[in-house]
């Protein structure tokens, strides 16, 4: 049997009354999260430009996040994955090694809105579709991260074609013809961090997840051996001796990823290898009242893999800033909070800022400081200027996985914050109430209704009141 079509008789075999309740719960946040997260990116140079190349789209069913404005499935799947990936702010996952939701879920709600179908198929096509990118990501990692792929786009292809072929209900066979088609359509290099290629990287993967599912159900053709043929992906895209295509199936759902290590969610709207730092910085910062004049010099540690994309010490634009460590860690000091604001207009360039980032040095941590299996990890040290040693270290940041959650009130904030930046505080409300009975939607188009409803951008800072 082809790894394909292995895949594609597991994928039939997950169905919704099946999944377990942290799955679902899982799933629950994990939408959530995109939903904010791809309103706030809906107005981002990135995802406007994304339409705009597109020239005059022909109008269809599906939404574009923030407007009223209609399109075809694959051009929705197109902008809104641009869109939620624009601010950084979309969730990880540690075996993914990358962010597991965006290439799925703009699929997703693009075929929703063209099938109206029910909040359960829905859930169980993005559990699907979770667990088929993350344990083929077991297959290739790390290598595949190491050599420079993007691993959201080139492994999330596969996932948002899983998770289309199952709300589709594709049979066996053309769900493994759909694979065999993302095979050819993967792409995306890290070499692109830091500019709109990278979140355009999820909007093409998520486009491309959707139209091989509805290139198989047309029933077109694909190579069956598109995974382990010698000219296939895994030798293509890793090499030969550097995966283990038989860790996919021997971990498949046990446990389901989405359960365990989980849905990471960002509370920083930045690069998730900045985040251990900052969690410490922000600790030291706030617990001992500094301010960039008491601070004499900043030394940072994290896994170098990480700091391969984050060793940016003059970053040149606000999506380059998004990946500097020194920023980030200068900008935790002097405002004690990283938001979105900071990663918008000329904010990278503020003078107070630069000042503090000539003073921050990085560099990998050994295994003397955290263990070697240990990549989520951070040291900050601060020597002030009146001779203070000051250290914080971070085995994982807060909501790094299942099992370090980030707080439900605060992913509502999150949540509230992004989606007021475009929505009307009535909408948000509504937005949030539906996400939390999604089981209970007999048609996904009641809570795209309220995405897609016209509104004016509402003033930024505007609250909520308590639920």
């Amino acid at each position: 049997m082809t790894i394909a079509l292995d895949l594609a008789r597991r994928i039939g075999a997950l169905h919704y009354e099946g999944l377990p309740a942290d799955a679902l719960h899982w799933a629950r946040v994990g939408i959530l999260d995109y939903l904010g997260v791809t309103l706030a990116g809906s107005r981002e140079p990135a995802a406007r430009l994304a339409l705009e190349a597109l020239g005059t789209p022909a109008a269809g069913a599906a939404a574009l996040f923030g407007m009223s404005r209609r399109v075809g499935a694959l051009d929705a799947a197109l902008v809104n994955g641009t869109a939620s990936h624009a601010l950084d702010f979309d969730d990880c996952n540690n075996t993914f090694g990358g962010h597991p939701s965006a290439p799925i879920l703009p699929a997703l709600f693009a075929l929703a809105d063209e099938s109206g179908a029910s909040g359960r198929d829905f859930l169980a096509a993005y559990v699907t579709g979770f667990e088929v990118e993350t344990k083929i990501a077991l297959a290739v990692h790390f290598h595949h991260y190491m050599k420079g792929w993007h691993p959201t786009a080139t492994l999330g292809v596969f996932g948002a074609t899983a998770a289309s072929a199952k709300l589709m209900a594709l049979d066996d066979r053309r769900t493994a013809t759909a694979l065999a088609i993302a095979a050819s359509f993967a792409s995306g290099l890290k070499s692109n961090f830091g500019t709109m290629v990278k979140p355009l990287h999820v909007g093409h993967c998520s486009r491309n997840g959707l139209y091989a599912a509805q290139l198989a159900r047309a029933g077109f053709t694909a190579g069956p051996e598109a995974f382990e043929h010698k000219q296939g992906f895994f030798n293509v895209f890793n090499g030969e001796g550097t995966y283990d295509a038989s860790r996919i199936i021997a971990r498949w759902a046990d446990p389901l990823d989405i359960v365990s290590p989980g849905i990471a969610i960002k509370q920083y709207p930045c690069c998730g290898s900045t985040h251990p730092a900052l969690d410490a910085m922000l600790e030291l910062a706030r617990r001992h009242k500094l301010a960039p004049a008491r601070i004499e010099r900043i030394d940072a540690w994290t896994h170098a893999r990480r700091l391969e994309h984050t060793n940016r010490p003059d970053p040149r634009s606000e999506l380059d800033a998004k990946f500097s460590l020194q920023y980030c860690l200068a900008r935790a000091a002097t405002d004690r909070k990283v938001m979105l604001e900071h990663f918008e207009g000329k904010a990278h360039l503020d003078a107070g800022v630069r000042a503090l980032m000539a003073r921050v040095h990085v560099a990998p941590y050994t295994t003397e400081q955290f263990p070697a299996d240990n990549h989520f990890a951070a040291e900050v040290r601060v020597r002030t200027t009146g001779g203070e040693i000051l250290t914080a270290k971070v085995d994982q940041p807060l909501g790094r996985t299942s099992s370090n959650p980030l707080p439900l009130e605060l992913l509502k904030e999150k949540f509230e914050n992004c989606g007021l930046r475009v929505l009307r505080a009535e909408q948000v409300a509504d937005l949030y109430g539906a996400t939390q009975r999604f089981d209970e939607l007999p048609d996904v188009r009641e809570l795209t209704g309220i995405i897609a409803a016209p509104a004016p951008r509402a003033r930024r800072g505007a609250r909520l009141a308590p639920a």
